[in-house]
């Protein structure tokens, strides 16, 4: 709980005397959440709770604050100096991870409990990694996202975003419009398919129809 008030109170002081109203117009979370995590719990029910990365990266651009940093002071991420980073794709579990994002020189994975970030040297290294990624079923939505299509829980059109966990409020990440367009029916059913909802005969053959039209 202290730790939690602890990220509360620093995320209170970034705020500084910007109202919560204007930070929840800047980053589309709710005002009210927005206060929860100051205060390090759920008030309704009196639940610590903590913010997830892509909320803390919401909160990071209505702050300008560095969001690497921001994961650090939510625990995340440990201090450069001290972090091991994998020195290969093959010491990250990928069936586990939600998404994965592209940086310089890095690559960061995003699972429900953890965030990973990795260091890559070379081109080559990447172009490597991506042909990885698409064995394991991650698709490209946008410059710099790839998704595992078999952790998404649902798929919010209008707001362009795909969810990974169930609860009511639960953090997504937003697309890019044209991979949305693109995508539209198999993210569908996907997320269909994720959560048992899929009404196909053969899911099994439909599933590798769906691979079909992805990476061919």
């Amino acid at each position: 709980m202290e730790q939690s008030n602890q990220f509360g109170k620093f995320l209170e002081t970034l705020r500084g005397k910007m109202s919560l109203r204007k930070v929840a117009n800047k980053c589309g979370l709710s005002h009210a959440y927005i206060r929860d995590l100051e205060l390090g719990r759920n008030r309704t029910t009196n639940d610590v709770i903590k913010p997830s990365p892509d909320t803390l990266r919401k909160l990071a651009q209505a702050y300008q604050y560095p969001y690497t940093d921001l994961l650090i002071k939510a625990g995340y991420l440990e201090e450069a100096s001290t972090m091991q980073i994998p020195q290969s794709a093959h010491s990250v579990q990928l069936d586990a991870v939600w998404y994965v994002e592209f940086g310089i020189k890095t690559i960061t994975y995003v699972s429900g409990d953890a965030v990973v970030e990795e260091n890559v040297e070379s081109l080559v290294a990447f172009t490597t990694f991506i042909d990885t990624l698409i064995e394991h079923d991650f698709v490209k939505l946008d410059m710099h996202l790839f998704v595992n299509l078999h952790k998404i829980k649902k798929y919010a059109p209008s707001e362009g975003k795909l969810f990974f966990d169930s609860a009511e409020d639960a953090s997504g990440v937003t697309i890019a419009a044209l991979p949305q367009k693109k995508y539209h029916q198999i993210l569908l059913d996907y997320a269909a398919l994720n959560t048992g909802q899929f009404t196909e005969t053969n899911p099994g053959a439909y599933l590798s129809s769906l691979k079909a039209k992805l990476f061919t």
